[in-house]
């Protein structure tokens, strides 16, 4: 069903039914399939929009439960090759990755651990490169009780809030680690990190976050709009900040938008390769841990 690749240290192989490759992550049959791990399958199932990775299907080996998910190159070794974007190029990539985080926030999930390495940018199919959101985060259910910790998120993309040790609204804090996106995409650096610090300083990383300390590079011309959006981002009143329906209204989000940009497309993506039943019932018999075979 599945090739591997070759790829050291990874959980990456080749679908022999269509050559696509594909993330495998493996969980130990038994009590780790736990009905927290049923659930957030389940809910990735449920996620099906063009910026938002697909899950494939799940499989049953003897020893262990297998999510299969779609697979590319993630964005951050896009940007350290590339050095960084100019506007248009990271414009167009903002644009899917705000799609992707509004289309989870309606289905009332939200992500809370955006970032470059959680973001895949497919540049096989035809047309521009198409983003995808995946990661740990993305099934993190707006209506969850309980804030999460600030350890889910890599410290650098964390809004302010999320340190005060409080409730805090996911929504709102994944704005401010898309402009972080943003703002990496566009420098090639991260906003809240001291390129002085050697070796890197957390606690100085949240100070400048928690009191919005950043700069733009003195010989990068961003235009004025692009400034605008970046600064209504990052603000640490999370009531002030933008929100996502407004940054899709913002100018510099809305220039050169073609009217039939494909990658503003809501459209659900590619079904499931398996039915919900047959999600449920393999999960239901991956509940049953592994017995050694007598010798």
């Amino acid at each position: 069903m599945y090739k591997y690749t070759g790829i050291p240290g990874s959980d990456v192989m080749r679908s022999r039914a269509d050559g696509q490759l594909v993330a495998v992550t493996y969980i130990p049959r038994g009590e780790q399939v736990d009905e927290a791990v049923r659930r957030e399958i389940m809910r990735h199932r449920s996620l099906r929009q063009p910026s938002v990775v697909r899950l494939r299907e799940v499989v049953l080996t003897p020893t262990h439960l297998a999510v299969v998910s779609e697979h590319a190159p993630d964005l951050h070794r896009r940007v350290r090759d590339a050095g960084r974007f100019g506007e248009d190029e990271a414009r167009l990539l903002f644009r899917q990755l705000v799609s992707g985080v509004s289309y989870c926030h309606s289905m009332q999930v939200c992500h809370r651990d955006l970032k470059l390495e959680n973001i895949l940018l497919d540049g096989g199919c035809a047309g521009p490169p198409r983003l995808k959101i995946c990661g740990p985060g993305v099934s993190n259910r707006q209506s969850q009780p309980g804030a999460p910790r600030a350890s889910d998120q890599t410290r650098v993309y964390i809004a302010p809030e999320v340190f005060q040790q409080r409730e805090y609204g996911g929504k709102i804090a994944d704005v401010w680690s898309c402009g972080v996106t943003l703002y990496a995409m566009l420098v090639g650096a991260y906003p809240f990190q001291c390129p002085d610090d050697e070796p890197i300083n957390f606690r100085k990383i949240i100070q400048r976050i928690q009191s919005v300390e950043y700069s733009v590079p003195n010989d990068l011309h961003l235009s004025a709009e692009c400034r605008d959006l970046i600064s209504k981002i990052f603000v640490a009143d999370p009531a002030a900040r933008i929100t996502v329906p407004e940054i899709r209204n913002h100018p510099w989000f809305l220039k050169n938008l073609p009217a039939d940009d494909s990658t503003m497309s809501t459209e659900e993506a590619e079904q499931p390769t398996q039915s919900m039943d047959e999600m449920m019932q393999i999960l239901a018999l991956a509940e049953a841990p592994y017995l050694l075979p007598m010798t």
